[in-house]
């Protein structure tokens, strides 16, 4: 058994493409060009099929939740669907505003894209299947989250129209105050990893289950709880999407995309929700480690779309909170409960308290 999870690692073949591109015998800078280019294009298509997974999956979800199937009728219940959507929204016309500001306005979905695709460079899908094993790995992580918030804010001052504007500012003080308690509670297992490189983290859980963070009580599911609920307002997901809200905003910060411009945004939601579950997993349910019968990757992929699940259900479950409710949750609970969940953590290590 453990022969057939070998067989079906993904590394050992990473790693003969990579020999045969260096037996052509070309020079180092173009070889790691090639080599991170052709990387680079294998990410995006496999993140762009994830995110047309996850746009099926959560109409699904949906459909069942409120008792009814969903997409059924074209397709294995309505899999090609969202194909034929992603392709219409690549023929749609591209609408563009007179008064707008143009540069602001064309590099806004354009930032939102590329800064949601930037993050798994330092993500590692299994054993030894990362772009770049970066020491700094989760601070890239959080670095580069962070320019979602000035994409959403680009797109509702270049839009010129006060409900994009609103929904623009709207996300910029809703990402700002969470990425604090998201920031304090990926903090509380750093302690003990002593490392910001994601791969140690996920090898300082190896072994049994119970290494994982999730399991390190009573300071482990405390860090997990505040991250997810942080992750949920990062992502603009229910219950905390008030950058657009339909009912106030007609839709925020992208009302006057059309087009591909607004896939953009919509794909970088979906793709940015994988994100948080590949972090928490990654950080607190022992990333790619699992019993033997099944490949790293596998396992890796099967926790993060759990994760992913969850989120779903959340917005599917919850009322939206108001723009008061979401900041005083943000300051008044959650920060404090981060902090103080951080100083616990910090004393058992200190006392040894933790296996």
């Amino acid at each position: 058994m453990n022969g057939f999870s070998d067989f079906l690692e993904l590394h050992p073949l990473f790693s003969w493409l990579f020999d045969l591109l260096k037996s052509t015998g070309l020079q180092d800078p173009w070889l790691h060009l090639v080599h991170y280019g052709a990387l680079s294009v294998m990410m995006f298509g496999l993140l762009a099929l994830i995110a047309l997974f996850l746009v099926w999956w959560e109409r699904k979800i949906a459909g069942h939740i409120q008792q009814r199937f969903g997409p059924m009728r074209h397709g294995w219940h309505g899999w090609y669907q969202t194909v034929m959507d992603a392709i219409k929204l690549l023929q749609k016309e591209d609408v563009k505003i007179a008064l707008r500001d143009k540069p602001v306005f064309f590099w806004a979905p354009i930032v939102c894209f590329v800064a949601a695709f930037c993050v798994y460079v330092v993500m590692p899908f299994g054993e030894n299947l990362i772009v770049a094993d970066l020491n700094i790995g989760i601070l890239y992580v959080l670095a580069i989250t962070t320019w979602t918030v000035i994409s959403l804010l680009m797109a509702g001052w270049g839009s010129n129209n006060k409900y994009a504007l609103l929904g623009g500012m709207r996300s910029a003080a809703q990402i700002v105050s969470y990425e604090v308690p998201m920031a304090l509670s990926i903090l509380t297992p750093i302690l003990f990893v002593s490392s910001l490189s994601m791969n140690d983290i996920v090898l300082s859980q190896s072994g049994p289950i119970y290494n994982w963070f999730i399991f390190r009580l009573p300071f482990g599911p405390i860090a997990f709880l505040t991250f997810i609920v942080a992750g949920t307002a990062e992502a603009n997901r229910t219950p905390f999407d008030i950058p657009e809200a339909e009912q106030e905003l007609v839709s925020g910060y992208n009302v006057e995309y059309s087009g591909m411009k607004f896939a953009m945004f919509f794909l970088a939601e979906f793709v940015n929700m994988f994100t948080i579950a590949a972090v928490a997993v990654t950080i607190f349910f022992g990333g790619w480690n699992g019993f033997e019968f099944l490949p790293s990757w596998l396992w890796f992929l099967g926790k993060t779309l759990l994760i992913v699940l969850l989120l779903m259900l959340f917005r599917w479950t919850y009322p939206r909170l108001r723009v008061d409710q979401l900041m005083v949750f943000a300051w008044k609970f959650l920060v404090p409960l981060t902090f103080a969940n951080l100083i616990i953590a910090g004393l058992f290590k200190h006392l040894g308290w933790y296996w």
